[in-house]
């Protein structure tokens, strides 16, 4: 008699879809996290216009691109969908685990990655005000996916929880206490996930824990943010209530006085919407220069262009404030980490902003500095007393991270109360 052969279990779920829902675009990439592979990746953009376009890419393959219409944002998933499954990935799979979601702003209340209810969809509702521009999107988003899947567990992942560390005398604005809770106007602070994800990184760059290292990372995109991180937790950021303050950005101001924007109103006759647009939209390397693309301005630079130098002369004069401020904060820094598109790609960037901090501890090599490479590497000279890096940034890791993590504890949990 032959033996009974052995019941074959399916392994557990274990990818991950990340959606980065914006008003009229839609960023997807699909993960693998027993061993953190990326299966694939896409784009959708121009949703609700006349001519919408998706451009998707699977691990090994060819991209493939293709036009159309694509009304609104369940349109936009559905085409996501059709996507996936032509490689054998579609949502319909029960391979996939949990859907991770980018929400820019969670307030005070959102301190962690969060399974999505109705109760965490009012929140993110009422949170609209602080953040118009990219809530009702991120919202869209998450309803649409909850719909196609109404199975799986939705997770939201803020932009702004990391942040939610700081403490209260970096969190606080000097205005009225009263005015400032009922309309919940304090420093929020975005750009969290890159913050979180590139000092633990640069952590591990160094050879040590999280916990035993002070890092301040420079998120420098289009739009960019600077972080203190001791031991693991942020104690300062630089954007806001907003996404508006801190560092020169592409097309954003960064700090001014706020007595500028009564000075437009009463003498420039500027609305609030005009002086808005003016702040977020016209100012910061393109209001000065023209251009807020880095790559174009430093070959101005380089070509003896004078609007392009000053550009370029306030953007890295208000970074190296920042280095310095959070040096003070911070007491002790281990590592200056560059990040993002800027941040990444931009030798002469980094280069600038620590030239003359060499009485701090900073200085960068040349021949290492001016070296390319997708991994996270040192740019300082052996022998620095502060490591200055380039850390390569990955939300879409970090969101899934975060998701699969909360899902797979939520199972353990239920486990050991069955």
């Amino acid at each position: 008699m032959s033996p009974t052969p052995a019941p074959t279990t399916s392994p557990a779920p274990a990818r991950v879809l990340v959606l980065n829902s914006g008003s009229s675009s839609v960023k997807y990439q699909l993960l693998d996290m027993r061993g953190s592979d990326r299966l694939a990746m896409g784009l959708v953009e121009r949703i609700g216009e006349e001519t919408s376009r998706l451009r998707h890419t699977p691990a090994g393959g060819v991209s493939r691109e293709w036009s159309g219409s694509v009304p609104d944002h369940d349109a936009a998933l559905k085409a996501v969908a059709a996507e996936l499954a032509k490689d054998g990935l579609g949502l319909d799979s029960p391979e996939l685990a949990a859907i991770g979601h980018r929400v820019v702003h969670g307030g005070k209340h959102f301190t962690e990655p969060t399974v999505v209810d109705e109760a965490v969809l009012a929140e993110i509702e009422r949170l609209i005000p602080v953040a118009p521009l990219h809530n009702p999107a991120n919202l869209t988003g998450i309803r649409t996916a909850r719909a196609l899947r109404p199975d799986l567990p939705q997770v939201a992942v803020f932009d702004t929880s990391f942040h939610t560390t700081m403490p209260e005398s970096a969190a606080r604005y000097a205005i009225d206490v009263e005015t400032a809770d009922a309309h919940r106007v304090r420093r929020y602070g975005f750009h969290g996930t890159s913050h979180a994800y590139v000092s633990r990184q640069t952590a591990k760059l160094l050879g040590k824990t999280p916990e035993d290292v002070n890092v301040i990372v420079l998120h420098l995109g289009n739009g960019a943010s600077a972080s203190a991180v001791r031991g693991g937790r942020c104690v300062d950021t630089s954007m806001g209530l907003t996404p508006l303050e801190g560092l020169v950005m592409g097309t954003r101001s960064g700090d001014m006085d706020p007595a500028v924007i009564f000075h437009l109103m009463r003498v420039g006759g500027m609305s609030a919407d005009e002086i808005d647009t003016l702040l977020n939209k016209r100012s910061g390397l393109i209001g000065l220069c023209g251009d807020n693309d880095m790559r174009e301005i430093r070959r101005r630079v380089d070509a003896g262009d004078e609007r392009a130098r000053l550009a370029f002369d306030i953007y890295i004069h208000r970074l190296k404030k920042y280095i310095g401020a959070y040096y003070a904060v911070l007491g002790r820094v281990d590592a200056v980490a560059f990040t993002a598109g800027v941040g990444e790609n931009s030798a002469p960037v980094r280069e600038a902003a620590v030239a003359g901090l060499e009485g701090l501890g900073l200085a960068v090599d040349g021949e290492l500095n001016a070296v390319r490479g997708d991994g996270a590497r040192l740019i300082s000279p052996a022998d620095a007393r502060v490591a200055v890096a380039v850390v390569p940034t990955d939300e879409e890791m970090e969101i899934a991270t975060q998701t699969y993590a909360l899902v797979e504890r939520g199972k353990q949990r239920a486990s050991e109360d069955s």
